[in-house]
């Protein structure tokens, strides 16, 4: 089994990728776990910290080899109408929203749904690859504000 233990954000390595992982929102968070990539090869994946990896970005195996990380489809909700009010409510409720030009991307959620159905919003299920903004200073996903 190979093992992984650094991290190049997207834009910050290059070359062909020896391999790729695919994996859904909640999976590229993580600190050590043992995966498994397309092409059905296991790694171990052992970072000194939890770290929010994106799309795009790299885990550098102990050989120097580069495992890109692609954002896996999943259930989530194209949420369209008054995007800075609905994104406010979006935020208030520390849920992670992805911001395109015309369109919020949250994850599938019913409870949300009703809430921002009542705001005014149309939602649209559907699957797609979900990758929301990072969180504030710098800090990508956190679970508290003691930043």
């Amino acid at each position: 089994m190979t093992a992984a233990q650094i991290v190049h954000k997207a834009g910050h390595w290059s070359g062909p990728a020896a391999d790729r992982l695919v994996l859904d929102y909640e999976a590229r968070f993580l600190r050590r776990k043992r995966l498994v990539t397309e092409a059905g090869a296991e790694l171990m994946v052992d970072l000194a910290e939890t770290v929010s990896l994106d799309d795009g970005d790299a885990l550098e195996t102990g050989l120097g080899e580069m495992i890109e990380i692609r954002a896996a489809a999943e259930p989530v909700l194209k949420v369209t109408g008054d995007l800075p009010r609905l994104a406010w409510h979006i935020g208030n409720r520390h849920t992670p929203c992805q911001i395109m030009g015309d369109h919020l991307l949250i994850r599938a959620d019913h409870v949300l749904a009703g809430m921002l159905a009542g705001l005014g919003a149309e939602t649209v299920a559907l699957t797609a690859p979900f990758t929301p903004e990072g969180g504030a200073y710098g800090h990508g996903r956190t679970h508290s504000h003691a930043h």
